[in-house]
């Protein structure tokens, strides 16, 4: 039996997060203030939905729109607060000035989370170089996941990047699972999964109403049957 590909939906609230649920969603990515693409919420969101829903949750460390860390101390803090609000598993990505990995900010960041899962996010769509990157976090305590297009202007840009990728999975650096978002549509699926990829994400194709409205439980469920149940 072929193992199931994980759903995770942007949630910005507890109303966003019961519906992913209810629809079946298997993980929420949370964050505030889509209007940056996605900021670090607050404490007592965290603690809000980690009482409504039981899915797993990952909680964006991100202080700022844009890659660059900022305030490292900060965001040190700030993951430490999640974490007592009930926040187990988190999603981040830092570049320097140049696209490189900001190798520094994420061991800090790291050492803070002790192990938690984490997501690596679409910071890896703007490196100078993602095999680089790669290879420098390959075996980073906790790093499971890459959410990528594939590139910066979305799936329909980063296709090829995205299959080859998929080819190469088990070797070094390559471990991790691939979760493509960004400029998602359904059309995309069934090419990415004959590539064995196996997680997707998605935030505006949950929402009809824009991100305005909420999610829908019934365009989540959309996904999960075609992505199987």
């Amino acid at each position: 039996m072929s193992k199931r590909a994980v759903l995770e939906v942007i949630a910005l609230d507890v109303e966003d997060a019961v519906a992913a649920q209810a629809g079946g969603a298997d993980r929420l990515e949370l964050v505030t203030d889509m209007a940056a693409d996605g900021l670090t919420p607050s404490a007592a969101t965290v603690a809000a939905i980690r009482a409504a829903v039981d899915i797993d949750v990952r909680v964006m460390l991100r202080l700022a729109d844009g890659f660059a860390a900022g305030d490292v101390e900060r965001l040190t803090r700030v993951a430490g607060e999640l974490r007592e609000a009930g926040a187990t598993q988190f999603v981040l990505g830092f570049l320097d000035a140049g696209g490189d990995l900001d190798l520094g900010a994420v061991e800090r960041i790291a050492e803070v989370l002790d192990g938690c899962r984490w997501t690596f996010h679409r910071a890896i769509d703007r490196a100078a170089n993602r095999d680089a990157l790669r290879k420098q976090l390959a075996d980073f305590p906790g790093l499971d996941t890459y959410l990528t297009a594939g590139a910066a202007g979305g799936v329909d840009d980063g296709l090829t990047v995205l299959l080859a990728e998929a080819r190469r999975r088990g070797e070094p650096g390559y471990e991790q699972q691939l979760l493509v978002g960004g400029g998602l549509r359904l059309d995309h699926v069934p090419g990415l999964m004959d590539a064995g990829i196996d997680g997707f994400h998605i935030g505006g194709a949950a929402r009809p109403s824009g991100w305005a409205g909420p999610v829908s439980a019934e365009a989540v469920a959309q996904w999960r049957q075609v992505l199987g149940e």
